[in-house]
């Protein structure tokens, strides 16, 4: 019985490590949190009729920093998209690797 008890506290251990965060990745909670705020900025994004396309633009979530991408017609149309992005709640920071498009493109 004690061997038992040995057993099913170490399996324990190991799952519950198994799902915790390190420095250098993230845990369970971390991931399903970062996916919510993707979603809820890209909805922010979307909401915005001065942004145009937000299929346009690729939004990732690391730890609550969010990193825009993609390209945009103008500069209003992505300082439109990073004031979108910082007014979300749980958004630590935002990146903003938007590119204009060349002209007549």
């Amino acid at each position: 019985m004690r061997t038992l008890l040995i057993c099913l506290t170490l399996a324990f251990a190991s799952l519950t490590a198994a799902c915790s965060s390190t420095p250098t990745s993230r845990g369970t909670g971390q991931v399903f949190d970062d996916a919510t705020l993707t979603a809820k900025v890209k909805t922010q994004i979307a909401k915005d009729d001065g942004i145009g396309k937000a299929a346009a633009i690729n939004v990732d979530t690391y730890r609550g920093v969010v990193s825009l991408a993609g390209f945009v017609d103008n500069n209003a149309q992505a300082a439109a998209a990073v004031k979108a992005a910082r007014s979300v709640e749980g958004v630590s920071d935002v990146k903003n690797n938007l590119q204009i498009k060349p002209a007549g493109k």
